[in-house]
């Protein structure tokens, strides 16, 4: 589970890993960012904590992340040399190449999209865990 948040020019994000009863919460927010490159990171820092490669399920409330992976786009930059289908330059290339990364390195990885600010419970402890992060630069 992960959750993004962007206040003005500062962001954070939280993140849930969980495995059998196991729960470990990590987060963490910087300053002059945005609210993709906050969804993006919070993916990346949970696939950084595994130890050993996975069989993952991402819940995530950010289509930006989850269409990227289930609606094949990031198979499609990689194809067109990063580029998007207005023939641009992907933005925020370098986190989706570590990201991409990192899936690879699992056995398996699942993205699945979840109603954000709602009645989720993780999705709204990353929410928690994002603010506080970005109380904290």
């Amino acid at each position: 589970m992960e959750h993004a948040l962007e206040i003005q020019d500062q962001g954070g994000w939280g993140t849930i890993l969980m495995c059998d009863n196991q729960k470990k919460e990590i987060s963490g927010g910087e300053k002059n960012t945005t609210n993709n490159i906050m969804e993006i990171t919070a993916v990346i820092e949970g696939l950084r904590s595994l130890k050993y490669p996975c069989d993952v399920e991402i819940y995530s409330d950010s289509a930006y992340v989850v269409n990227a992976f289930n609606q094949k786009w990031i198979e499609s930059w990689k194809k067109n040399g990063w580029k998007n289908s207005n023939k641009e330059e992907v933005k925020n290339r370098e986190l989706w190449q570590e990201l991409d990364e990192l899936c690879s390195m699992q056995k398996s990885v699942k993205f699945i999209k979840v109603k954000g600010h709602s009645d989720n419970e993780f999705n709204n402890r990353c929410d928690e865990l994002a603010r506080n992060a970005i109380k904290d630069l």
